[in-house]
C-alpha cells in the first residue's frame, strides 16, 4: 500500500503514539516527515495548514488536515472498516465512543494537568488541586476496573479503537500517577495495557513500558542564593563563638537523619553478560520461535551463571474457575512483583477451561534462587517453583511453549497468558 498521507509530530509524544498505534493496527501506510517539536510547528508554513500548531497533525494526499488526536484516530479506524477499530453495530459503536471519550476527558487529560502541575508549567502550585486532579483520574480507574473485571477488552471480543485510546492514557498514567502501591489496585487495568501493548500489530509503536515506582511529585525550585557579603577577618574569640554555636546546632539537631538504604542483595552479584533488558526488547519485538526469533536469541545471549530458570505452578489450581478470572489473578500476582521487575522477566498462562484449569509458566531470575527475586509478594508462597535444566528436553519443551503461548500440560491447552516485562 502506498503512503496516504503525512503524520507530524515526535514519535514519542503520547498523543502522537496513539494515532501512530491505531495506524498500525488499521495496517495504514503514511510518511514522517523530519520534525522538531517547537520548531517545525511554529513556522508559518506549518501554521498556514495547522493554525494553532498542535500535534499530531494529519495530511492526507487528499487534501484532508486534521490537527485534533481524537478526530485523526477515529479518521484512520474508518480508512480500515474490516479492521473492527469503531465497532460492528450502532450500539458496540456507541460504546467504543463512550470509552473513547472516558479515556481521554477523565484520564489523558488528567495526566497532562498533573505533569504540567509537578514540572512548574502550572504555577503557583497548589496540593489541594494536584490531589483533586489525582482523585479524579483513579475514580475513572475505578470504572475501568470494575469494567474489565469479567472481559478482555472494553467493548466485545477484539481491541477496538476505546482500547487503543485507554491503554494510550495509561500507559502514561503508569509513570505519572499509577505507582507500584497504586497499580496493585488495578489489576485488571494493567492487563489490559499490557495485552494491548504487546499486541503483535503495537508493540512496536507502544515500546517498553515504563512503571514508576513513585507517583509523580512536586519539588520545588530551588532558592536564588544571596551574594555574600563581605566580612572582616574575625577575631580569634569571635571564631571559637562561632565553632561552639555550630556544635551546639548539631547538639540540638533533632531531625533524624535517614538511614542509608541497604543495598539489594542482588545488586552485589558480579556481573553478568545477560542483560535482561535487551532480552525483553527481544521478546517483545520478535516472533518467538523460527530463525531470528527472541528464542534463539536468547539461548545465544544467556548467562546460566548470573540468571536461573524457574517453572512455577499454582498450588491451588483445584480453586480456579473462570479463566478470565485465572488470568486476571495472574495479573495480581505479577503487579506485586513490581519492586522486582529489574531483576525477573515472567511468562504465565492459564490452560484448560472453565472450573478445569491450572495456572503455569516459567520465570527468568537474577541470581541462582527465586526467593530474594519472588518473596516481595505477599503470596508468593503461593506458587512452587522448580528450576528448568535446558539439556532436559522436556523441560526445555515446557519453557519454550510458556514463552511461545502454544504450552500444553496434560491435555490442557494455552488460553490465556500474562508477561512480566
Amino acid at each position: 500500500m502506498a503512503p496516504i498521507g503525512k503524520l507530524w509530530g515526535p514519535p514519542g509524544h503520547a498523543l502522537a503514539k496513539r494515532v501512530r498505534a491505531v495506524a498500525a493496527f488499521a495496517g495504514l501506510e503514511y510518511e514522517t516527515p523530519e520534525y522538531v517539536h517547537f520548531q517545525t510547528n511554529l513556522t508559518p508554513e506549518f501554521k498556514s495548514k495547522f493554525p494553532l500548531g498542535k500535534i499530531p497533525a494529519w495530511e492526507g494526499n487528499d487534501g484532508v488536515l486534521l490537527s485534533e488526536t481524537t478526530a485523526i484516530a477515529r479518521y484512520f479506524a474508518y480508512l480500515a472498516p474490516n479492521s473492527g477499530l469503531l465497532g460492528t453495530d450502532a450500539k458496540s459503536e456507541a460504546l467504543v465512543e463512550q470509552w473513547v471519550s472516558l479515556a481521554d476527558k477523565e484520564i489523558q487529560s488528567r495526566n497532562g494537568l498533573i505533569f504540567q502541575i509537578c514540572t512548574g508549567k502550572i504555577v503557583p502550585y497548589n496540593k489541594p488541586i494536584h490531589t483533586h486532579f489525582v482523585e479524579e483520574q483513579l475514580r475513572a480507574f475505578d470504572v475501568v476496573e470494575k469494567h474489565l473485571a469479567t472481559r478482555t477488552f472494553l467493548v466485545g471480543e477484539r481491541i477496538t479503537l476505546a482500547d487503543i485510546t485507554l491503554a494510550s492514557a495509561t500507559a502514561t498514567a503508569i509513570y505519572v500517577t499509577l505507582d507500584a502501591p497504586t497499580r496493585a489496585k488495578y489489576p485488571n487495568t494493567i492487563r489490559h495495557l499490557e495485552t494491548v501493548a504487546y499486541n503483535p500489530k503495537l508493540a512496536s509503536t507502544f515500546g517498553e513500558l515504563k512503571y514508576a515506582e513513585k507517583a509523580m511529585q512536586y519539588v520545588a525550585p530551588p532558592k536564588e542564593k544571596k551574594e555574600p557579603k563581605p566580612q572582616a577577618e574575625p577575631k580569634p574569640k569571635a571564631e571559637k563563638k562561632k565553632k561552639e554555636a555550630e556544635e551546639e546546632e548539631e547538639d540540638d539537631d533533632l531531625v533524624p537523619k535517614e538511614e542509608p538504604k541497604a543495598k539489594n542483595p542482588l545488586d552485589l552479584l558480579p556481573k553478568s553478560s545477560f542483560n535482561l533488558e535487551d532480552w525483553k526488547r527481544a521478546y517483545s519485538n520478535k516472533d518467538t520461535r523460527g530463525p531470528g526469533g527472541s528464542l534463539e536469541w536468547f539461548y545465544e545471549h544467556f548467562d546460566p551463571e548470573g540468571f536461573s530458570i524457574w517453572r512455577v505452578d499454582f498450588k491451588y489450581n483445584e480453586e480456579l474457575t473462570q479463566t478470565f478470572m485465572s488470568s486476571n489473578q495472574i495479573g495480581g500476582f505479577f503487579n506485586r512483583l513490581e519492586a522486582s521487575r529489574k531483576y525477573l522477566f515472567g511468562s504465565m498462562g492459564v490452560l484448560g477451561k472453565t472450573n478445569d484449569s491450572i495456572i503455569t509458566g516459567v520465570l527468568i531470575a537474577r541470581g541462582k534462587d527465586i526467593k530474594p527475586v519472588v518473596d516481595v509478594a505477599p503470596d508468593w508462597e503461593s506458587y512452587a517453583y522448580a528450576p528448568i535444566d535446558l539439556s532436559d528436553a522436556s523441560q526445555k519443551a515446557f519453557f519454550e511453549g510458556a514463552l511461545a503461548w502454544d504450552l500444553e500440560v496434560d491435555g490442557k491447552a494455552w488460553v490465556d497468558g500474562k508477561n512480566f516485562k
